[in-house]
C-alpha cells in the first residue's frame, strides 16, 4: 500500500523549520561558548573605574544577586583595582528608590566613601546602563573600565560595552544564589533579541534615507 505523499508546501515549510531548527541550534551553540570564554577571560586588571551592572532590588534593599555584584565591586575597590565605581539602574516599578540609590547606600554603609561612588539612575535595561553610564563617565578622564556583573551575563554586556565604543574588561561574580543554565538559556534569547532590533533598525535606516 502507497503512502500518499505530503503536499508540496508542506514539504517545503518542513524543510524550511528544519533549516531554522539547525541555524538556530549553531547560533545558541555559538553564544554559548562566547558566554563561557568571556567568564575564562574575565579576571581583575587595573582600570579607571568599575561599572556595576544593576540588578533586581527586594523593597529598598539589593536581592542576594545584586549584592554578590556590589561585594565583588567593593572588593575591587579595596585591592585598589579601581578607585572609583559607577553603580547603574534605574527605578523599578512600584519602587521607592532607583537599583543606583540602593547600591550606593549598600556600598557606603560597607566603608566606600560616598565621593568615589558615581551614579546612573535613568536605565532600565543592560544596553541601557551602558548608554547612559556612558553619558555620567564623560565629563571625567577615564580611558577603560571594568565591566562587574554575573559570570553568565558578561558576554552580553561586553558586546553591547563595545558597540558604545566603551573600553572595558570584564569581571565575573560566580552566583551562589542564581540557577547558571536558566540564566544562560535567557542569555541566549536576550543576545539574539538585540542583534536583531540592531539589525532591523539599520535597515529601516537605510531604507528611509536612500
Amino acid at each position: 500500500m502507497n503512502r500518499r505523499k505530503k503536499p508540496r508546501w508542506m514539504r517545503r515549510v518542513l524543510l524550511y523549520l528544519s533549516i531554522l531548527i539547525g541555524f538556530g541550534g549553531i547560533w545558541s551553540g555559538y553564544v554559548v561558548y562566547q558566554i563561557e570564554k568571556t567568564i575564562q577571560e574575565a579576571i581583575p586588571r587595573q582600570a579607571d573605574v568599575g561599572i556595576v551592572l544593576g540588578a533586581a532590588v527586594w523593597g529598598d534593599g539589593p536581592s542576594p544577586g545584586l549584592r554578590e555584584r556590589l561585594d565583588q565591586a567593593l572588593w575591587l575597590y579595596q585591592k585598589k583595582y579601581v578607585p572609583v565605581l559607577l553603580v547603574t539602574g534605574g527605578l523599578g516599578e512600584g519602587k521607592r528608590l532607583t537599583e543606583a540609590a540602593v547600591m550606593k547606600e549598600y556600598l557606603v554603609e560597607r566603608g566606600l566613601p560616598a565621593e568615589h561612588i558615581l551614579m546612573e539612575t535613568q536605565s532600565t535595561s543592560t544596553y541601557e546602563n551602558l548608554l547612559f553610564g556612558q553619558q555620567v563617565m564623560a565629563p571625567h578622564p577615564f580611558k577603560n573600565a571594568l565591566l562587574i556583573s554575573h559570570d553568565y551575563h558578561l558576554f552580553r554586556a561586553v558586546t553591547m560595552a563595545e558597540a558604545l565604543g566603551l573600553s572595558v574588561s570584564p569581571v565575573a561574580v560566580h552566583s551562589q544564589y542564581l540557577f547558571k543554565p536558566y540564566h544562560e538559556a535567557r542569555e541566549v534569547l536576550a543576545i539574539t533579541y538585540w542583534h536583531f532590533s540592531r539589525f532591523w533598525s539599520s535597515a529601516l535606516q537605510t531604507l528611509i534615507l536612500a
